[in-house]
């Protein structure tokens, strides 16, 4: 892993970290089967069915371990993916992208550096799933001008100040 998080392993042996709550737990066991397909081994944070599961647990666990380095890419699903990105952006150094299209896809990861891609399961369909994760996971960091580094950089520098308050 480079210092900006990104992680340059092959996606074969990349582990992808993915959970969801009942609203997102249809469309996250489609998509261990696509991750699958794609080459990449898959960590389930939960939940395991689609009986009513509260989102946060989910997302503490798996933000927690983006936050730690266990892993370094990680998907959340929830019915709209709202409550997820709330959860996972309060973890230092987690970047967690809701994204509804395949553009907003590629930009959270080519101008943030988004580590967490969050989904609503309510929101989108399996095929469009698919292909914003395709995007998303195959898309880079691009920063050649240092203008994305820079609002990064800010972003790290206000996470270090919340975290000496505390």
């Amino acid at each position: 892993m480079d210092a900006r998080g990104q992680n340059r392993s092959k996606k074969s042996q990349e582990v992808i970290a993915i959970g969801s709550d009942h609203g997102g737990w249809e469309l996250k066991e489609h998509l261990k089967v696509f991750l699958r397909k794609e080459g990449f081994h898959v960590e389930d944070f939960g939940c395991l069915t689609s009986e009513s599961f509260d989102y946060p647990e989910i997302g503490i666990n798996l933000s927690r371990d983006i936050s730690n380095g266990k892993f370094g890419r990680g998907i959340l699903i929830c019915g709209t993916g709202i409550g997820m990105s709330i959860v996972a952006n309060r973890f230092p150094g987690v970047r967690a992208a809701l994204c509804n299209d395949i553009y907003t896809a590629r930009m959270s990861r080519e101008h943030n550096n988004a580590n967490v891609l969050v989904l609503g399961g309510r929101v989108l369909g399996k095929g469009i799933a698919e292909e914003i994760t395709n995007v998303w996971l195959n898309t880079h960091y691009c920063d050649p001008s240092g203008r994305h580094d820079r609002r990064l950089d800010q972003i790290l520098k206000l996470e270090k100040e919340i975290m000496k308050r505390k």
